[in-house]
């Protein structure tokens, strides 16, 4: 039995999925219908950058899905019986594509409207995001709170990525001031992210009802095996829960540890498959559950590989 994990935002890169579109005719047929359903086409700054224009949210965030449906295509129905799925914020979207909940061209503009909503909501009330390592999560929690109160601005541990990786986001001075509570605390680094916004926070709310109708007008069906939620981290088999919990998720924190730990309880001795770029989530794995691996389904030659073994 198989579990499938997909990253999100900061794992794009220029070049991404073109060495899969030259060596597999289904990964360039799934990206060529991507461009073919955007307003306009992903790839070309996906392969020639520039590296700015990449990293613009409505850009990253359909680029990471579209990667990681690349890969899907490439390796077909080799991936054996898969049993669950979860994805890292946007890579939740990527999910239900896997689970043949959400038509992949579907998706892909799910996931440009979405980046768009967040770029707008983080321009009207500019944000900051951190990530904290080496620290508690309850422990970073408690920084926030603590230099919150009384003030108008607000921080939140937004990505609750392993026990010692935390990520704050809110106000820029909330974000500081908390950074420096965590450093206080005892916290190894504190770094800084490159972001549009406050993403997973309350400030993200502005985006909430223009996505919500966005996922009202999709067209979700029945998933093929359960994607597990972000914001409640336990297994979801509803299309409509689905998309309620999508439009949730862009103020709520990010519950991947427990996410992780739910999967492993449900599914113990499961093969574990990050299918796109980069390999941050394999990581993150053995960090919250020691001694598991994970195989990383990002490159030409890593599918090569995989279809060699399987």
């Amino acid at each position: 039995m198989t579990i499938l994990l997909f990253p999100g935002q900061g794992a794009q890169k220029i070049g991404m999925a073109r060495d899969l579109a030259d060596a597999f005719p289904a990964a360039r047929a799934a990206l060529d219908a991507i461009d073919a359903a955007l307003d306009t086409p992903l790839t070309p700054v996906m392969w020639d950058g520039p590296d700015d224009g990449l990293t613009l949210t409505h850009n990253a965030q359909p680029a990471i899905l579209a990667h990681s449906v690349a890969v899907l295509a490439a390796v077909g129905d080799r991936l054996g019986n898969v049993v669950a799925a979860a994805g890292h914020s946007l890579g939740e979207y990527s999910a239900w594509v896997a689970a043949g909940a959400l038509d992949s061209t579907e998706a892909a503009r799910l996931v440009r409207r979405r980046g768009a909503l967040m770029y707008e909501a983080g321009q009207a009330r500019p944000g900051a995001m951190a990530a904290v390592l080496g620290l508690d999560t309850m422990q970073v929690e408690a920084a926030c709170i603590e230099v919150s109160v009384g003030t108008p601005d607000l921080v939140v541990a937004a990505n609750l990525n392993a026990p010692d990786q935390t990520v704050i986001s809110g106000d820029p001075a909330a974000v500081k001031r908390a950074g420096e509570a965590c450093k206080a605390r005892g916290a190894k680094r504190v770094l800084p992210l490159n972001v549009s916004g406050a993403f997973h926070s309350p400030l993200m709310d502005p985006a909430v009802a223009g996505l919500r109708d966005a996922l009202a007008r999709a067209t979700f069906a029945a998933p093929n095996f359960p994607v597990t939620a972000n914001a409640t981290a336990q297994a979801v088999s509803s299309a409509d829960e689905a998309a309620r919990l999508l439009a949730t998720q862009l103020t709520a924190p990010v519950r991947w540890v427990e996410s992780m730990r739910a999967l492993d309880a449900t599914h113990p001795g499961a093969r574990w498959i990050e299918v796109g770029p980069g390999s941050v989530l394999g990581g993150l794995l053995k960090r919250i559950i020691p001694g598991t691996t994970c195989t990383s389904l990002g490159t030409a030659a890593d599918v090569t590989a995989f279809l060699d073994a399987a």
